[in-house]
């Protein structure tokens, strides 16, 4: 979606409301990519983001009335995200937790040596690179929920310490001293544990199988390296769109943005096609 003036998102707003499809569509297709990825980093595998984002788009279309212009559109839309995802019990790691400890533990004693070839004719380079991105996703898993937030917030969305904080229930001077210790262990971790991004012994290309075998990658089913990558420029969009006033940012080069994939944008566009969005908009 080309980018918008909050008062233009106000207008497609009151249309949408109104009975308007396609500016309902609009909407929807301006935010579906930046829930997705909020999701991503929250939840750590893409079939539970995609089952996320669904359940938040379908949110805010139905709260879509109650939107009344006092932040903007894409606050408000991330204040639903947020929300939900806080209180997300669906996906694999609530049942499944992670910790920096176990995470540290597998790298230092996992016997990858002993791991036969499982690669099934995929490439090894392919499937690293599939692993890395996974692994780094992953490891967002070892903090627990609202720390996982502040770090997702203030390092791959950039947002202004005021907003965040308000989304969060918290102070700005609050919000940014977590940010910034939290930070700081994620970047501790890396460096002490991890080969590609830090100075540890961690290679992903020497754990492949050893990931194959754990059912942490899987060669037939590579959701990173089949998924179409968007523009940092985008996240910056919605970072500005958010009334951004500072720059708290740190480069952590994993945290890139995707595409929502098309599965969840052809359910999203069934919706609304369907004869249930009428009953929506008679709210």
């Amino acid at each position: 979606m080309k980018k918008k003036t909050n008062e233009e998102l106000r207008a497609l707003v009151n249309k949408a409301t109104a009975g308007d499809k396609k500016a309902l569509e609009t909407l929807v297709t301006g935010v579906q990519d930046i829930v997705f990825n909020l999701s991503l980093r929250m939840l750590g595998a893409f079939a539970d983001a995609e089952d996320a984002t669904q359940d938040i788009l379908l949110k805010m279309i139905t709260h879509l009335s109650s939107f009344r212009g006092d932040s903007s559109f894409t606050t408000w839309v991330f204040s639903i995200a947020v929300n939900h995802l806080k209180n997300y019990k669906k996906h694999m790691f609530a049942h499944y937790p992670l910790s920096f400890e176990y995470y540290g533990d597998d790298i230092e004693n996992g016997k990858i040596q002993d791991v036969p070839d499982l690669t099934q004719n995929v490439e090894k380079d392919i499937l690293a690179e599939e692993l890395k991105m996974s692994c780094t996703n992953v490891m967002l898993q070892c903090l627990d929920t609202e720390s996982r937030c502040i770090f997702i917030l203030g390092t791959m969305f950039r947002v202004d310490s005021r907003i965040a904080g308000d989304l969060l229930g918290l102070t700005p001077e609050a919000y940014r001293q977590r940010l910034s210790r939290i930070r700081k262990k994620m970047a501790d971790f890396l460096r002490q544990y991890c080969g590609e991004y830090g100075s540890g012994k961690c290679k992903c290309k020497d754990r492949v199988n050893y990931a194959i075998q754990s059912r942490r990658l899987n060669p037939l089913q590579l959701d990173y390296m089949t998924a179409t990558e968007i523009s940092p420029e985008t996240i910056m969009d919605v970072k500005n769109a958010m009334e951004d006033i500072d720059d708290l940012s740190q480069d952590f080069s994993f945290c890139k943005p995707y595409q929502s994939p098309e599965r969840t944008k052809h359910l999203i566009q069934e919706f609304l096609d369907s004869t249930q969005l009428s009953i929506i908009q008679g709210l």
